[in-house]
């Protein structure tokens, strides 16, 4: 009896000892938390530090000091090598090798991007004195796990989307002692990157990642790409109580109650649906407030819109926490916990009632003192900005005091350049510069507005990622309003009593009249305390793009002359004009056709003999068909059609880059309908401008 008596004590100690153990972060655990919103809401354990490794300019050393916006961040020749260290200095014909970071551990690599590398990349893990990859630099920083994929009988294309996402690659890369990464390569050549690492606090039990971890965790890995490729779809909710209803219409100038519940609980899913008259101005001027646990202001503070990642307007796009249909449906996953109550508010600061419905889906929820955070998105704008690459300057994203981890960002500008290329009219230059606790060098210090977000080379596509988005970008090129969100899911940041969130305001040449807000995402333990100001009315007043706007040919579009399409049909014939300060000088001339093959004839004067680039700035539109032009009845696309159909969004973009030698004189366009794609609403070719760059 004794014999049996001591057994089930020490069965009993040693089941005590195991769920004391703290778990152990592994290459599986990491993966899961690619999908995880839950944890967020509690502050992580074990503890860790996000830190970002990068190509900044390393002359950036004292914060406002004379080289603090420093800018050779990548393109080669740096003034100051851009590593941590110099290991072996390039001899005659040789590259040279370069430490990008040597940490200890216990850690884990969460994300990695480049715009482009050359060379290849040595890492090492723990104390292995084998590089536990050896290869090119370029798939290191987007597609991390790509040399073992084979032996796990995985395909690399199913990672794309998902933990390859534009630019960036999200492979969990846990190490139990040590990271070391060098780069070998000509530093003359592109180089840009980034990486970042959480380091753990020390006693954290880390599990050294390997390559049979991908055959290992291969369900893991699966189930989360499904996740990450499709979010709306294959989202699985905890609760499945009945969603609490929200109906209401708010009257101008009314700040309307339009929930209440008790605690403690957590909301898991916020879908709202807003109706007016001017569906843009209701999303900027209604001010969504959420109270959690009695807080006098809300720790929700946004116009409605710009709550969902997208203003202004409804641009769908489907990410990991939010989604935004067609419909107008926005759907927000963070997962929002509360003790005692949470009440919902909405503020019209407009001048038009607005109707708003939706629903809020509730899940159980154990509040806890010492771990458990609210959610926080704080909004604010700067108008009348003057954006320069001269007189740059750090804009304040979020200052919070207190325990906290932070979550996201939303960038919404109203960029007025009328220079219609990229070079000229970017906008984000500037890199983010994010301090932590007693950082005083930023410990997130990045390399451009679009890196932070995710892409390069200033991008003025649309697109949409699991963990970032650009669903709104006027043009041509990066002109108009423009919206990029990027969501930190597997790598967010999180502070003990300070975070510090600044991004440069850094264009490629002087632009007055920029209008610039943005949102911080986070989690707080109660008593954290922000730079956060109430929402005025002149913050949400409506903004627009300048009347009458001319394109400028200047820089990337020197040498530019630009005809409006007016000015250069022989007939008017099935034409119609849209009057919308989007189009240069106001209007855009619409040909609607009847039948395929229908043409379009056009003539235009060319002032001296050279060779031209030849581009149509053109409406993409949910109404458009699809086209094919000649110059002199030479094709002006290498492939032949164009197709301007967009299925969401009114967009201007350039058509076309041909390069002809055209003489002096009267020259000929001929446009010809090729009909449309099936999804297209009309058959619509909306033709704004010629432009022709010698």
């Amino acid at each position: 009896m004794k014999r049996i008596l001591g057994s089930l004590i020490g069965l009993l100690v040693l089941l005590n000892c195991v769920n004391a153990m703290p778990d152990t972060v592994t290459t599986g655990s990491l993966v899961r938390e690619m999908i995880d919103l839950q944890r967020l809401g509690d502050f992580p354990d074990p503890s860790y530090k996000t830190v970002q490794f990068s190509s900044y300019d390393h002359r950036s050393t004292l914060p406002g000091g004379p080289e603090w916006f420093a800018n050779s961040d990548g393109f080669g020749k740096e003034p100051k090598a851009n590593f941590e260290d110099v290991i072996k200095k390039p001899g005659s014909g040789s590259d040279g090798e370069y430490l990008i970071c040597d940490v200890d551990g216990p850690g884990a690599i969460v994300r990695v991007w480049t715009a482009a590398i050359k060379g290849n990349i040595r890492m090492y893990l723990d104390d292995s004195r084998k590089p536990v990859y050896d290869g090119t630099a370029q798939d290191f920083l987007q597609k991390t796990y790509k040399p073992y994929l084979s032996q796990a009988g995985m395909d690399d294309k199913r990672f794309d989307g998902a933990f390859f996402q534009r630019n960036a690659g999200y492979y969990p890369v846990p190490f139990a002692k040590k990271c070391r990464i060098v780069w070998i390569g000509n530093k003359k050549d592109i180089h840009f990157y980034q990486i970042q690492i959480r380091l753990y606090e020390k006693d954290a039990v880390v599990k050294t990642f390997a390559p049979e971890d991908l055959s290992i965790y291969k369900e893991d890995i699966e189930e989360t790409i499904d996740v990450l490729k499709d979010p709306d779809l294959h989202w699985d909710y905890a609760s499945t109580d009945k969603p609490l209803p929200i109906s209401a219409i708010v009257k101008p100038g009314e700040n309307q109650e339009v929930l209440f519940q008790d605690g403690p609980k957590a909301i898991e899913r916020l879908t709202l649906c807003v109706k007016a008259g001017d569906i843009d101005k209701a999303l900027r001027q209604t001010i969504l407030h959420i109270h959690f646990d009695e807080y006098p202001w809300g720790q929700v503070q946004s116009p409605i819109g710009d709550f969902f990642g997208v203003a202004p307007g409804i641009n769908p796009y489907d990410s990991i926490p939010f989604t935004v249909k067609s419909d107008g449906e926005m759907v927000c996953r963070f997962v929002m916990p509360f003790k005692s109550n949470v009440r919902i508010m909405l503020e019209n600061k407009g001048a038009q009632p607005v109707a708003v419905s939706g629903a809020v889906q509730l899940m159980d929820y154990d509040w806890d003192d010492d771990s458990s955070m609210h959610f926080r998105a704080r909004w604010r704008v700067d108008h009348d900005l003057v954006a320069s690459n001269d007189t740059v300057q750090d804009l304040p994203f979020l200052i919070a005091n207190g325990k906290g981890v932070y979550v996201g960002t939303a960038s919404y500008l109203l960029n007025p350049n009328n220079v219609p290329s990229s070079y000229g009219n970017w906008w984000g230059e500037g890199d983010e510069k994010i301090f932590v606790d007693d950082d005083i060098q930023p410990s997130t210090f990045g390399t451009g507005s679009e890196d932070y977000y995710n892409y390069a080379w200033s991008s003025g596509d649309i697109f949409t990622f699991p963990y970032f988005a650009q669903p709104r970008n006027d043009g041509p090129a990066n002109r108009g309003f423009v919206t990029n969100n990027r969501w930190h899911i597997v790598d967010p940041l999180p502070f003990e009593y300070r975070l510090s969130f600044y991004m440069e305001l850094f264009s490629h040449e002087t632009t007055p009249g920029v209008s610039y807000a943005r949102m911080s995402y986070h989690y707080g333990k109660p008593g954290m305390m922000d730079d956060h100001l109430p929402i005025t009315g002149e913050d949400v007043r409506h903004l627009t793009l300048p009347a009458n706007w001319e394109p400028a040919s200047r820089m990337g579009a020197m040498n530019s002359v630009f005809l409006p399409a007016e000015t250069l049909v022989e007939s008017t014939q099935d034409i119609d004009f849209v009057y919308d300060n989007l189009w240069q000088g106001g209007a855009l001339m619409v040909w609607r056709p009847g039948v395929k093959g229908q043409g379009l004839d056009m003539k235009f004067t060319v002032e001296e003999d050279g060779k031209y680039t030849i581009r149509l700035a053109c409406a993409r539109t949910p109404r458009s068909g699809i086209f094919s032009v000649k110059i002199d009845n030479a094709l002006l696309d290498s492939g032949g059609k164009i197709d301007l159909f967009d299925p969401y969004r009114i967009l201007l973009r350039s058509e076309g880059s041909k390069k002809v030698e055209l003489k002096k004189g009267e020259h000929r366009l001929n446009l010809q309908f090729e009909g449309k794609c099936g999804a297209s609403h009309g058959t619509e070719i909306g033709i704004d401008f010629l432009w022709l760059q010698k």
